[in-house]
């Protein structure tokens, strides 16, 4: 197979930005911040595309209230496509939504995963961010999408079970994937000291024991109007715009939206999502 043509035909045609949030622990708010972030990201202007990588357990179709008919179940059976998949959801995001309760997309193979990718770059020509929000822990499916984006956010709590964890899904990305940057967003926080001891602990440990780049990137404070959105299937920023966590969202969205694509995109070489994809395809 000729790998210069492979690799034309399954780059995408525009910048699409790839962001994965991800996280060691569950419970840390990872899948409300994705949908958060997309929303937001739409208001600014922003063509979002969401990508529920949790593929057996899927919940962000709940958490926005949408009832799709269709999911990743059926695409990788063969009975839908993946564009006939993707459903709409608020603000204009565009969400690929997983399966919930099927077992066996909890382990996917690299040739479905590739699959994936690959008729993923259809889609992409009118997206200008997809966020790929993965299951929390260190499966294959989670690793395999995180090392794949063009950025990986890992979302952590101050609980200190969730920064131990965060810290070993870092150093699996990092030893056995090659991942050596990363960003930092602390969730529920009480405010910005705590937030930022969260990050002086877990880029303490990481300099200490691991060849990494860790930038923190900001904080979403603890809202009870985060519960109250989640009780109504509403995103807070839909129902509380002008809320302690809707700020820190805000902000958050900005600096994400805003940030260059890396060099390995734009010609610096290294690893990059849609390369990763080639290798996959041509190997």
């Amino acid at each position: 197979m000729d790998r210069n043509r492979t690799t034309e035909a399954v780059h995408p045609k525009t910048a699409t930005k790839v962001i994965t949030i991800t996280s060691g622990k569950g419970g840390v708010g990872k899948t409300n911040i994705v949908a958060n972030l997309g929303i937001t990201m739409s208001q600014l202007g922003k063509r979002v595309m969401i990508l529920d990588a949790d593929l057996g357990l899927g919940n962000l179709d709940i958490l926005l209230g949408l009832a799709p008919r269709y999911n990743f179940s059926h695409f990788l059976n063969g009975t839908r496509s993946l564009e006939e998949v993707v459903v709409s959801g608020p603000e204009g995001i565009q969400i690929l939504p997983a399966a919930s309760g099927i077992d066996e997309l909890t382990s996917i193979n690299d040739e479905q995963r590739t699959r994936i990718l690959s008729d993923l770059n259809g889609l992409l020509a009118s997206v200008d961010i997809l966020l790929i929000d993965t299951a929390a822990g260190i499966s294959s499916n989670v690793t395999y999408f995180a090392a794949a984006a063009h950025e990986i956010v890992v979302v952590v709590s101050p609980e200190p079970t969730s920064i131990t964890d965060a810290y070993a899904l870092i150093k699996v990305l990092s030893v056995k994937y090659d991942a050596s940057k990363f960003k930092l967003l602390v969730n529920m926080a009480a405010n910005i000291k705590e937030s930022q001891e969260v990050f002086r602990q877990l880029s303490m440990v990481t300099e200490r024991f691991l060849d990494v780049d860790i930038e923190y990137i900001g904080y979403v404070k603890y809202d009870r109007n985060v519960v109250s959105g989640v009780k109504r299937q509403k995103a807070v920023r839909q129902l509380y715009p002008e809320t302690d966590a809707s700020r820190c969202l805000l902000s958050l969205a900005r600096k994400l939206s805003d940030t260059p694509l890396p060099a390995a995109v734009t010609g610096g070489g290294g690893s990059s999502f849609w390369e990763k994809i080639s290798r996959d395809t041509t190997d």
